[in-house]
């Protein structure tokens, strides 16, 4: 009987509740951004000093480089009352830095709205460019050119197509990673639990792409060497150039090539297949304990080793 008391008190108290709401939401004509308790700002700095370098701390807002219309640089933030952002030009760096006067109880709230910091900057080239944000998307245009770039994000987004000539370094949590139509130096991308997508991508120099849990897509990518580790994740690589060696290790993944090549290859995979397309014949040595291994039986051109346990193995060769 006590238990069924519970019941029916928590039973009420829900009818409650939504009787409550329902009240609410007709007094501000079922606008639900007129029950917000976090009202947002548009704070716009404009910035006269030159520099060479920029740097963009901040926590939730999503950040996003766009060029300006009038040949100016601007930093446009939206924001709310007590999480500002700071704009100063010290070092030949612009600093774009969070500033966070809330107390503890003031980060319970109800927020209707994205915080964004848009950088509106000339298009030109620049030395480098570093930006951490933990919940917000990161977000390069391709109107800019930088030396070096380092984009550290948790679980927002990161989208980049700006060329580089140097390093161009991408890392997140559970975010989401794509990388279009650029010419960089060096690329290094990494993700926990989110996917991967290359796309158009001419590297100088060599690739790296971890993963823990995510999706990683390659196509139409050009490179000296390609390197990818991952734990549980399928990778797809479609026109994948290289020059060097493409290694290639998953547990519980499988590797599909379509059209792609490189002058060695080395894919290990626990559980998943290894299928897919070469553009040149290979020496093929296979591994596998209780998957099936079909490979052209050619002798001639680089080594090709495909180790697996339990997947299957089946490559071909295409003009």
């Amino acid at each position: 009987m006590r238990i069924k008391g519970w019941l029916i008190t928590a039973g009420v108290l829900t009818v409650l509740g939504a009787i409550l709401l329902g009240g609410s939401l007709t007094v501000a004509k079922w606008d639900f951004t007129r029950l917000s308790t976090v009202r947002y700002e548009t704070n716009e700095h404009r910035v006269e000093e030159a520099f060479r370098h920029v740097r963009v701390e901040t926590d939730t807002a999503d950040v996003r480089f766009l060029p300006s219309a009038d040949g100016e640089t601007a930093v446009q933030c939206v924001e709310a009352s007590k999480v500002t952002h700071t704009v100063t030009v010290k070092d030949d760096t612009l600093t774009v830095k969070v500033n966070d006067t809330r107390r503890w109880y003031e980060h319970i709230g109800i927020g209707f709205g994205t915080p964004r910091i848009t950088v509106y900057l000339p298009a030109a080239a620049y030395d480098s460019l570093a930006v951490e944000s933990d919940t917000g998307d990161i977000h390069v245009s391709s109107d800019f050119t930088w030396e070096s770039v380092t984009l550290t994000g948790h679980t927002g987004d990161v989208t980049y197509d700006a060329p580089a000539t140097g390093d161009v370094s991408i890392q997140t949590t559970t975010g989401a990673i794509e990388v279009q139509n650029v010419t960089v130096g060096r690329l290094s991308l990494a993700v926990s639990t989110g996917r991967v997508s290359v796309a158009g991508v001419a590297c100088r120099e060599d690739v790296t792409v971890k993963v823990s849990t995510g999706k990683v897509t390659l196509t139409d990518l050009t490179c000296r060497n390609l390197t990818s580790e991952g734990s549980t994740g399928d990778m797809f690589l479609e026109n994948v150039i290289v020059g060097g060696t493409l290694t290639v290790e998953r547990n519980t993944g499988d590797v599909l090539l379509t059209r792609s090549n490189a002058a060695s290859l080395r894919i290990a995979t626990t559980t998943g297949d290894v299928k897919g397309s070469l553009l040149s014949d290979k020496i093929f040595i296979t591994s596998t304990d209780t998957g099936r291994v079909e490979v052209p039986k050619t002798t001639d051109g680089g080594r090709c080793e495909i180790v697996t346990d339990t997947g299957d193995i089946r490559i071909t060769i295409v003009e």
